[in-house]
């Protein structure tokens, strides 16, 4: 979509490297719920990339020999994936993430942090929506 300008507006995909797609994209798959769309191999046949619908978007987990670096707080460049849940969704995804030991580093009023298999930050937020009372 273009706006008057003719600048996108919509995100097309976002890429995510990692030494280990297989691993990270059931994560994704299993704790967040994400549908996979296609899986991608070299001409040696060996999997390159698996694709994950976004919901309308996609995040392309693709296969990369760099160590897996892990961004504290505000990093430069992307540091933080942001997920879209229901406050009821949102205590599904923590007790999922907890069991499945993934610890929920810290949390707002509406929101939940934690990392995925790799280190990458990880949130889940119903902002503007208040979260359910316990």
């Amino acid at each position: 979509m273009m706006d008057a300008s003719g600048a996108a507006q919509r995100l097309h995909h976002l890429a995510v490297g990692s030494a280990d797609v297989e691993r990270l994209a059931a994560f994704y798959a299993r704790i967040v719920g994400l549908v996979e769309l296609a899986r991608h191999r070299t001409a040696l046949g060996e999997l390159r990339s698996i694709w994950l619908d976004l919901g309308g978007s996609i995040l392309m987990i693709e296969r990369t020999d760099e160590p897996a670096r892990t961004v504290q707080g505000v990093g430069s460049g992307p540091f933080l994936l942001a997920f879209r849940v229901t406050p009821g969704e949102r205590a599904q995804i923590e007790a999922a993430l907890e069991g499945a030991g993934h610890a929920v580093e810290s949390r707002t009023d509406f929101t939940s942090y934690a990392r995925d298999p790799d280190g990458n930050r990880i949130a889940f937020s119903h902002y503007p929506d208040p979260a359910v009372p316990r």
